[in-house]
């Protein structure tokens, strides 16, 4: 196989697992290590993929400007938002003023949550109705909403929240990257998120694994700000990150 049509099929392999190995390429391939070496070498400096130890993952480069409807998203890896919702509801401790951002992960923290004396505040229409069922003191704050994930945003949302100070924060992130930081689509949503967390003592970021390597057009915290919360580690390079909890299956 030529030189660069196998470079091609790697970085197909790559996008459609997330990560791959030298020694699957190796037996993919039939080739030597050092081919393999060589073309990941290549490959990592035209900004295609990222090399790590023992293989490759993929490049934090590539843009995402697509966000979902939140029918859409709820059921997209259901399970691991589910074991991500129950451990940090788990974190809301007694007298707690917790913010909870909009989004199907923190949204799969309410049916844990436990602790009666902690107040939210959320700019998510769901999660208020939610959370006011379940007999939770809840703050719903104004402005416009945003249809397709069913967010509070606007000028008025950002003037409310600058006047509080959380405990505790949970947010969702499109996107996640330890170079890029947490990610969004949306401009207005963007705000919102970076203006909760600066308010915030605690900030959580609630994302299931294939949100890592994913970058999206506008940042609102850099990836130290925040604990992160998921279900397992997309591959290596994250490993041993103080800043980064995986959760244990159900």
């Amino acid at each position: 196989m030529l030189t660069e049509k196998r470079q091609e099929e790697i970085i197909k392999l790559i996008e459609s697992k997330g990560s791959v190995t030298v020694q699957e390429l190796t037996e993919y391939f039939q080739t030597s290590e050092s081919t393999i070496r060589r073309d990941l070498n290549v490959l990592d400096k035209k900004g295609a993929l990222v090399k790590v130890f023992g293989g490759a993952v993929q490049s934090d480069r590539k843009l995402t400007t697509r966000e979902d409807k939140v029918s859409l998203r709820m059921e997209l890896h259901r399970e691991e938002k589910l074991r991500i919702g129950r451990h940090a509801a788990a974190l809301i401790a007694p007298e707690d003023f917790v913010y909870l951002d909009a989004g199907t992960t923190t949204g799969a923290m309410i049916p844990y949550l436990s602790e009666r004396s902690a107040s939210f505040v959320t700019n998510a229409v769901s999660h208020a109705l939610q959370l006011a069922e379940n007999g939770f003191r809840v703050i719903l704050i104004g402005g416009e909403l945003k249809s397709s994930t069913e967010a509070i945003v606007g000028n008025e949302a950002f003037v409310t929240l600058q006047k509080y100070h959380f405990t505790k924060g949970f947010f969702g992130a499109n996107g996640i990257s330890r170079h890029t930081g947490f990610t969004t689509p949306d401009i207005n949503e963007a705000m919102i998120k970076e203006c909760a967390m600066k308010h915030t003592r605690q900030a959580y970021v609630l994302c299931d694994h294939s949100k890592f390597h994913q970058t999206t057009p506008i940042c609102f915290g850099e990836f130290s700000c925040a604990q992160v919360i998921t279900d397992r580690l997309p591959d290596e390079s994250y490993q041993g990150i103080d800043n980064l909890t995986v959760v244990s299956k159900f």
